[in-house]
């Protein structure tokens, strides 16, 4: 029978991370005293639902999280840190602090260690998140005890909604471009100037240019897309942003057509 804690103390534990060159010694003290901290736990790196849903929408949300009092996301998972910080590269992800819980000792102390030997996993976290106010829990969401991996609670937007449920969510972008070429560069450099968060889906490696054509009807890059709907090529984003922004004057400064894919 999983526990709800709250109101209690997050255990303490030490964690080996990798960065750099360098094996960094990370203790549940120095992630959260004197901080509000999300967490969000789940059975392993690059497995489908972590990979497509629970980690990205939470990279995604982080911004508006943060605007709404909270100082750190974390995602633990019962992996090494090699496996952690490749899963997080892989992915792009640049708003969310890894945690590799590799001897499941976190797990184990917050009661979510489980057994997953029937799909060859062993003992790993079940899936669940938490809100923690210097250290201790104040809410927690976790998954139902079904079988398989349900994924109904502990998701980004249930989080942003206990928090403030009146917060304003990010609009979905996803931008369509193709390695080496300015233009896609140009408009992910204004997405990334006001901070909005966009799927970059690379040409080759993502999809193709049938995909590219089938979705879009074009067959230029970049292509850019907010919530369904077509904004278009680099123009036409840098148009967008400066639309939501009122600074069409800078962005538009360097713009020149858009390259053929």
């Amino acid at each position: 029978m999983l526990k709800n804690i709250e109101g209690q103390i997050i255990p303490s534990i030490t964690f080996p991370t990798r960065q750099g060159d360098k094996w960094i010694n990370i203790t549940t003290e120095k992630i959260f005293t004197n901080k509000t901290v999300v967490v969000f736990a789940l059975p392993g790196a690059f497995t489908p639902t972590c990979s497509s849903t629970h980690l990205p929408r939470f990279n995604e949300l982080a911004g508006v999280l943060k605007e709404n009092g909270v100082d750190e996301i974390v995602c633990v998972s019962v992996n090494d840190t090699f496996v952690m910080n490749a899963w997080l590269a892989d992915l792009a992800v640049e708003n969310i602090t890894a945690i590799p819980d590799g001897n499941g000792e976190f797990s184990a102390a917050m009661g979510m260690l489980v057994d997953k030997n029937d799909i060859g996993f062993g003992r790993r976290s079940w899936r669940y998140s938490m809100l923690v106010n210097n250290s201790v829990i104040e809410k927690m969401f976790i998954e139902p005890e079904a079988e398989g991996d349900p994924f109904e609670v502990s998701d980004a937007d249930t989080m942003l909604n206990y928090i403030n449920p009146k917060a304003n969510k990010p609009a979905a972008v996803a931008l369509f471009t193709k390695p080496g070429c300015p233009f896609c560069a140009q408009a992910k450099t204004a997405l990334k100037a006001k901070n909005i968060v966009f799927e970059e889906i690379v040409l080759g490696k993502d999809a193709t240019t049938v995909s590219l054509k089938a979705i879009t009807g074009e067959t230029t890059a970049p292509q850019m897309y907010v919530d369904g709907i077509h904004i278009g090529d680099s123009v036409a984003t840098i148009a967008y942003i400066s639309t939501l922004f009122q600074d069409e004057t800078t962005l538009t400064r360097e713009l020149v057509h858009d390259h053929e894919v």
